[in-house]
């Protein structure tokens, strides 16, 4: 995947390393690509790639300004160090839904776009010769392409984002901003893939759907250890080291005073 660097890429040729530097990240992924013909996959990458760019010009971010690593069916994107999480999470996400929803309106079920998109934050070295080295960027991607996310956004036809967050995100983004973020509609979810000791847990939502109305069994009841129909992920390393618990946990309702419904 060819990498567009932003600020702090080495130039060609430099062979020293430079230092990691905290970002946010984001992987998107199309649903149910390569089962398209050579003219959807033409005509769904051009929607993409618009919808993307109409949603975060709406809310005033600077899709530009972005480190991104492109594939057909979806993007990396490593975000400046100035973009609010709260933004990206409460005003992005929800703006691309919308414009998902109105897209896929008007066409046939193999003709819509629908996405898988996955936020954590970490380390991550901009220079990278080949991409943007980095067990965040393993992380994240892993989050994109569990099989617990693809069920959620399955469960749903008409829905167009569904959302997965890493802890960090949930405890120091969501869940500070309830009324904006709704934490009460994500479910807490176990992706493990011990083939590629990753096992960790995250949260899920489906954006202005309801996934309580969806028996945790139809989520999450399997280990997330098989490839969807779409491809597997391509990082073959990650973290682990979770404590086993079961494969999904209460969520915990809103706070006190905050306003916010279910």
């Amino acid at each position: 995947m060819p990498a567009r660097h932003g600020s702090g890429a080495g130039r060609k040729g430099d062979m020293s390393m430079h230092h990691p530097e905290r970002r946010l990240l984001i992987s998107v992924d199309m649903e149910r690509y390569s089962r398209r013909g050579n003219l959807q996959q033409y005509e769904a990458q051009q929607a993409f790639h618009d919808l993307l760019h109409g949603a975060a010009r709406d809310v005033g971010l600077d899709r530009a300004a972005w480190a991104t690593q492109q594939a057909g069916d979806g993007e990396l994107a490593i975000l400046p160090r100035d973009v609010p999480e709260s933004c990206v999470i409460g005003r992005f996400v929800p703006e691309l839904n919308r414009r998902l929803r109105a897209y896929n309106v008007s066409r046939v079920e193999a003709a819509r776009v629908r996405l898988r998109l996955a936020v954590h934050q970490g380390l991550v070295h901009l220079d990278g010769a080949n991409g943007f080295p980095g067990q965040a960027v393993v992380f994240v991607s892993r989050l994109c392409d569990a099989d617990p996310v693809r069920r959620a956004l399955a469960a749903f036809p008409d829905a167009g984002v569904a959302l997965v967050v890493s802890t960090d995100i949930y405890r120091d983004v969501v869940s500070e901003y309830p009324e904006q973020m709704r934490p009460e509609r994500f479910r807490r979810v176990r992706i493990s893939r011990p083939e590629k000791g990753f096992d960790e847990y995250a949260w899920v939502c489906v954006v202005d759907e309801d996934l309580s109305a969806v028996a945790p069994s139809d989520i999450d009841a399997r280990t997330d250890g098989q490839a969807g129909p779409d491809g597997g992920t391509k990082p073959d390393r990650a973290r682990s080291g979770s404590a086993p618990s079961p494969a999904v946990a209460p969520i915990p309702g809103p706070r006190s005073g905050n306003g916010s419904s279910g």
